[in-house]
C-alpha cells in the first residue's frame, strides 16, 4: 500500500512541470488575445488620427473648432528660409531661380528675390518677415515667364503656397527651413516657343484677326524708366480706312501691359483678344466702334512705375511720373496720329493687376482727362489696406465718371491654401466698387468670375461685358 502511494506521489511530482507549463501557456494565450494585432494596431492608430481630426470639427455643443497645427511662416518675426532642388538641373549662375510672388508684383526678374546657389547643388533664399500681412502665393521662374517652373511633363502648375510650420520644433529665433522641388521649366519643353528675342522684336509684324495695327514711338515712363522708348500699339477698328469714314472720329481706350492685348507673348498663358472681341461686338452692334491703344509695360521696371505708393519693399513708387507720362506724352501722340474723339467722355483707361492700379491712379491724378476706367483683377492687396486708403484720399471730383471692375474667385489658385487669399481679393474689389459709388461715379458692375484665375484668359472672357458697359452702341 505504501509502495502504491509512493508511486502516485512520484507520478504527480513528475507531471507537475507539464501542468505548470500548460497553465502558463494558457495564460499567455489569453493575454496575447487581449493585444491588438499589427493590423488592428494600424486601425487603432487610424481611429486615433481620425478622432484628432474630429477635434477640429464643430460639435453639436457649438464649441469653436480647435486651432490647426502649425503657423504661417509669413507671420514669424524671425523670417524663414526656402530651399529649392532643381531636379532638371537647368538653373545656373547665369540663369538663376527667382521667386516671383504676390509680394513682389509677380516679377520673375526681381533681383531681390533671386535665390543663391548652395554647395549641395540646391538653391535658397532667406526671407525676413514680409512687409505685407497676406500669405505668399508664388512660382519659381528664371528671369521671365517663358522660363517659369512646370511639372515633370512640362504642364503648368498652380500657384504655390508656403506650408505651415511647426514652431515647437524651432529654437528661439530660429528660421524654419522650407524645402521644395522644381520638376521642370517651360522653356525646355518640346513645345517651347521660338526665341523671345525674335518674338519681342519691337518692329515685328503684329497680326490681328480684324482691323489693323499702327504703332507710335513714345519716350518716357515712371521710376527709372524716363528714357525708355516704347512701341505703342494702336488698334484701328474695321472700316477705319474706308472712304465713307474719312471724317469719322472714334472714342479711345488706353490699356496697360500693351504687349498682351493682341497676341500671346512668350511665357504668357494667353492674351486679351482685344481685336477679336471688339470687332465681333461692333459687328453685332452692341458697342460703338472704338480705337484701343496698348501701352507696353517696362519689363523689370513695371512694378515701380505702376504703383503710386510703396507697396512692395525695394520698389520705390514711380506711379506719379507714369501717370504724367500717359497724359502728357502718350495721349497727345495718339490723338495726333489717329482720328480720336476729344473729351473725357470719349476716353477710357484700363489695365489688369498692377496695370489696373496704374490706370485708376492716372485717371484720378489727372481728373477730367479720362471719363471711364476698366479695372481687371486690381492688385489692391497691401499692408493695412494702404492702396484702398490711398484711393479714398482724393475728393469726388477726382474719380472718373464710369467704373467697371472684374475679379476672379480663384485669383491665386484653386487649392485650399489659396481660398483665404482669394476671398481677400474679391472683398477688396467689392470695397473698391463701393468707394467709387460713394465718390459719385457710376459703377457699372463688379463682375466676379467664380472659377476665374489671374491671367489673360480670364480678362479676355470678361472683356465683352466691360466694353458693352463702357462703350455701348449709340
Amino acid at each position: 500500500m505504501a509502495l502504491r502511494m509512493n508511486k502516485v506521489v512520484l507520478a504527480m511530482w513528475l507531471a507537475m512541470p507539464i501542468v505548470v507549463i500548460g497553465v502558463l501557456w494558457v495564460w499567455a494565450v489569453d493575454r496575447e488575445r487581449g493585444k491588438p494585432s499589427a493590423a488592428a494596431m494600424h486601425t487603432q492608430l487610424m481611429r486615433i488620427d481620425a478622432s484628432s481630426h474630429d477635434a477640429t470639427t464643430p460639435k453639436a455643443t457649438g464649441q469653436p473648432p480647435a486651432e490647426a497645427a502649425g503657423v504661417q511662416p509669413e507671420s514669424l518675426a524671425q523670417g524663414f528660409i526656402v530651399v529649392v532642388e532643381d531636379k532638371s538641373k537647368k538653373s545656373t549662375g547665369a540663369s538663376p531661380i527667382v521667386m516671383a510672388s504676390s509680394h513682389n508684383g509677380w516679377n520673375p526678374a526681381d533681383g531681390k528675390m533671386q535665390l543663391s546657389q548652395r554647395s549641395d547643388m540646391r538653391w535658397q533664399i532667406v526671407w525676413e518677415k514680409p512687409a505685407l500681412d497676406s500669405r505668399i502665393a508664388f512660382k519659381f521662374a528664371r528671369g521671365s515667364w517663358e522660363a517659369v517652373e512646370t511639372k515633370a511633363d512640362y504642364s503648368d502648375i498652380e500657384n504655390r503656397m508656403l506650408p505651415l510650420v511647426d514652431v515647437s520644433k524651432l529654437k528661439e529665433g530660429e528660421k524654419p527651413v522650407i524645402e521644395l522641388t522644381v520638376e521642370g521649366w517651360k522653356d525646355f519643353s518640346p513645345s517651347a516657343s521660338e526665341p523671345a528675342a525674335l518674338r519681342l522684336n519691337e518692329y515685328r509684324e503684329v497680326k490681328v484677326s480684324a482691323g489693323s495695327i499702327v504703332r507710335v514711338d513714345v519716350t518716357g515712363g515712371g521710376a527709372s524708366n524716363g528714357a525708355m522708348v516704347r512701341d505703342c500699339l494702336i488698334w484701328l477698328p474695321p472700316g477705319y480706312d474706308d472712304a465713307a469714314n474719312a471724317e469719322r472720329r472714334y472714342p479711345v481706350l488706353y490699356l496697360q501691359d500693351g504687349q498682351n492685348l493682341f497676341e500671346q507673348m512668350p511665357g504668357v498663358p494667353g492674351e486679351w483678344k482685344v481685336d477679336e472681341t471688339a470687332a465681333a461686338l461692333m459687328a453685332a452692334g452692341t458697342i460703338e466702334p472704338l480705337i484701343v491703344v496698348g501701352i507696353p509695360h517696362a519689363g523689370k521696371g513695371r512694378i515701380a512705375e505702376y504703383v503710386p505708393i510703396e507697396v512692395y519693399e525695394g520698389h520705390a513708387p514711380g506711379g506719379d511720373a507714369y501717370a504724367d507720362f500717359v497724359v502728357r506724352e502718350v495721349l497727345p501722340r495718339v490723338e495726333r496720329a489717329v482720328r480720336a474723339k476729344a473729351g473725357a467722355e470719349n476716353r477710357g483707361i484700363g489695365g489688369s493687376s498692377l496695370g489696373a492700379v496704374a490706370a485708376l491712379h492716372t485717371a484720378m491724378r489727372h481728373p477730367g482727362v479720362f471719363g471711364k476706367v476698366l479695372l481687371e483683377s486690381p492688385a489692391m492687396l497691401s499692408k493695412e489696406k494702404a492702396l484702398v486708403k490711398f484711393f479714398e484720399g482724393p475728393g469726388p471730383d477726382a474719380w472718373p465718371a464710369e467704373v467697371w471692375i472684374g475679379m476672379g474667385g480663384k485669383e491665386t489658385g484653386t487649392g485650399e491654401d489659396a481660398a483665404k487669399l482669394n476671398e481677400q481679393y474679391v472683398a477688396l474689389a467689392k470695397e473698391l466698387g463701393e468707394l467709387a459709388t460713394k465718390r459719385g461715379a457710376t459703377l457699372h458692375a463688379v463682375v466676379i468670375g467664380a472659377d476665374a484665375v489671374h491671367n489673360e484668359g480670364a480678362w479676355a472672357e470678361r472683356l465683352p461685358k466691360a466694353l458693352e458697359a463702357l462703350f455701348p452702341s449709340r
